[in-house]
């Protein structure tokens, strides 16, 4: 069976292959990764094995035991100094980055700092410096906009946690033209997110949009109705109900089944 986690901290969807394994939804198990044993948590039970090639699936341990979650609590205070430490230096090395997240594997033996800047970075003096001070391998990963709102996380306009911390798995493409087809302003404060991109939630209701308008008259096409002939002057999708500017210069809303 294949299954999909997230390590720790909250990242991209994983695709694992469980082998004689038996987990369930919200299990944490121990993952084997390019640095070492780490810890994630299964949030996809059972996902389409056609999807996925067998070669890039990553092979799960074992399910995590009370001391693997123990071992990972500790590493989680070792990780808030080891990102303290490391603004310290970015402030001494005047470095144009934010670093964001610090992350232990189990063993402790690798540490990934996570951080989003601007421009590329050169931080091979703050890695050296880093590795000294802490004792340990160190690795610095740049994040994208989008991931660093998932990393840090926050309530989005709808006084919700944001998708990308509570229950979306992957970044959907978001483009102007749904919010167009949606008729939302485009205003760039009122379509974007806490990261700066549009939405993730335009892209929820798109079909159900692009569906409706099939079924809907187009803005200035001329119709019919019981109050006499007019033009389309806008159209209310969700109401399924057309405003029309009637010959005698009125101006009438309604629903479809009224239209000739």
């Amino acid at each position: 069976m294949i299954v999909g986690v997230y390590l720790q901290p909250r990242s991209r969807v994983t695709y694992c292959d469980t082998a004689e394994i038996k987990v369930e939804l919200n299990d944490y198990i121990v993952l084997g990764t390019e640095h070492g044993a780490d810890l994630a948590k299964v949030v996809i039970a059972e996902a389409q094995q056609a999807k996925h090639s067998p070669k890039r699936l990553a092979k799960i341990m074992r399910l995590a035991q009370p001391e693997d979650l123990q071992k990972a609590e500790q590493n989680h205070h070792k990780e808030s100094e080891a990102l303290d430490r490391c603004k310290k230096l970015v402030a001494e090395l005047d470095l144009a980055m934010k670093p964001l997240v610090a992350h232990y594997n189990l063993d402790g033996k690798h540490l990934t700092i996570y951080f989003s800047a601007q421009t590329r970075i050169d931080f091979r003096e703050l890695v050296r410096k880093l590795s000294q001070r802490l004792k340990t391998r160190v690795e610095l990963r740049q994040v994208s906009p989008r991931d660093e709102a998932r990393l840090i996380g926050g309530l989005g306009k709808c006084g919700r946690p944001l998708c990308c911390q509570s229950f979306l798995t992957e970044f959907s493409p978001v483009s102007i033209r749904i919010a167009k087809e949606q008729g939302l302003s485009l205003n760039p404060m009122k379509i974007s997110g806490i990261c700066g991109r549009l939405l993730c939630c335009l892209s929820y209701e798109s079909k159900q949009y692009a569906a409706m308008k099939e079924k809907m008259p187009r803005v200035n096409q001329e119709v019919s109705t019981s109050f006499g002939e007019g033009k389309v002057v806008s159209i209310n999708p969700l109401k399924e109900t057309v405003a029309i500017k009637l010959n005698d210069q009125t101006v009438r809303e309604l629903s479809l089944d009224e239209l000739t």
